[in-house]
C-alpha cells in the first residue's frame, strides 16, 4: 500500500514543469549524442596535430623568466599534454553546440515557457538584446584572457620565479604543470570577467533585485575568491590578483544598474 502514494508522487513530478524539462533535456542528449561525439572527434582530430605547435611556442624562451627551464619527468608525459589540449578543445565544440542547442529549442518548449512564467523570470528574447548579450560575453572573455596573458601570468611568474632563486632553487618545472598553470589562469580570467555581464542579467531578469543582490554581495565575494583558490596557485597575491578583478566588475555592474534605473522600487 505505501507504494501507491510514491508512484502518485514520482507521477505527478514527471508531469509538472521541471520534469517535462528534465525529461525533454534527456531525450534531446540521447537524440544528439552522436553528434556530441562527432564534434568532439572533429575537435580533437583538429587540435592534436598543432598541439605540439602550441607546445613549442608556450614553452619559447622568450616567454619564460630568466633562469627557468622547462622539463619533462616521464617518457610519455608530452603525449599526455598533448591529448589533454586536443581533449579541451573538443569539450569547448561540445560545450558551444549544447549552449547553441539550448538558446534555440530550450526556450521554445512549452514546459520551459510555463517555467518561465512561475518564476516570474524575464529572459532575453531573441534580436538585438541577446546578439548585445552574446557579444559581450565574447568581449569579456578576450578582456579577461588579455589580462591573463599579459597581466597576471608575467607578474605571478616573475613573482614565483624570483621566490624560488633567492631561496637558492634553481628553477626547473614540470611541462605539465607549466601548462596547466598557464591554461587554469586564463580560464578563471576568462570565466571572472563575466561577472559584470551575470550580474547585470540576473537584475535585468527580475530573478532578484538590486537590493537583494546588494545584500548577498558577501555571498559573491566568498565565491570570487574560492575560484581564486582553485584556479591560481596557492599564495595570496595570486588569490587576490585573480579575485579583485570580478569583486571589482561586479560592484560596478550594480553601480552602473543603479545609475541607468534609479527609478526601480526594490
Amino acid at each position: 500500500m505505501a507504494r501507491e502514494p510514491i508512484q502518485q508522487t514520482v507521477e505527478r513530478l514527471a508531469q509538472s514543469s521541471g520534469g517535462q524539462i528534465l525529461a525533454s533535456a534527456r531525450n534531446g542528449l540521447q537524440r544528439s549524442l552522436k553528434y556530441y561525439v562527432g564534434l568532439f572527434l572533429l575537435g580533437f582530430l583538429i587540435a592534436f596535430p598543432i598541439s605540439s605547435d602550441f607546445i613549442s611556442w608556450l614553452v619559447d624562451e622568450a616567454r619564460l623568466p630568466a633562469g627557468v627551464e622547462i622539463i619533462v619527468i616521464s617518457p610519455v608525459e608530452f603525449l599526455f599534454l598533448q591529448l589533454r589540449i586536443a581533449g579541451y578543445v573538443g569539450l569547448l565544440l561540445v560545450c558551444l553546440m549544447v549552449v547553441v542547442q539550448v538558446a534555440k529549442h530550450g526556450l521554445n518548449h512549452e514546459a520551459v515557457r510555463r517555467r518561465i512564467v512561475e518564476l516570474d523570470v524575464n529572459l532575453p528574447k531573441p534580436g538585438p538584446r541577446l546578439v548585445a548579450a552574446s557579444l559581450a560575453a565574447i568581449g569579456l572573455m578576450i578582456v579577461g584572457a588579455l589580462y591573463a596573458w599579459y597581466g597576471l601570468i608575467p607578474l605571478l611568474l616573475d613573482y614565483l620565479t624570483t621566490d624560488a632563486q633567492q631561496a637558492g632553487l634553481s628553477t626547473e618545472w614540470r611541462l605539465s604543470n607549466y601548462a596547466g598553470f598557464i591554461v587554469n589562469l586564463l580560464s578563471a580570467s576568462a570565466i571572472g570577467f563575466q561577472a559584470p555581464l551575470i550580474t547585470t542579467l540576473i537584475l535585468r531578469s527580475g530573478v532578484v533585485s538590486r537590493q537583494q543582490m546588494a545584500a548577498s554581495r558577501r555571498v559573491v565575494w566568498f565565491g570570487a575568491f574560492v575560484l581564486g583558490a582553485l584556479m591560481s596557485p596557492p599564495d595570496p597575491l595570486s588569490l587576490f590578483l585573480v579575485a579583485m578583478p570580478i569583486l571589482l566588475l561586479f560592484e560596478a555592474a550594480l553601480a552602473v544598474d543603479g545609475f541607468t534605473r534609479p527609478s526601480v522600487v526594490e
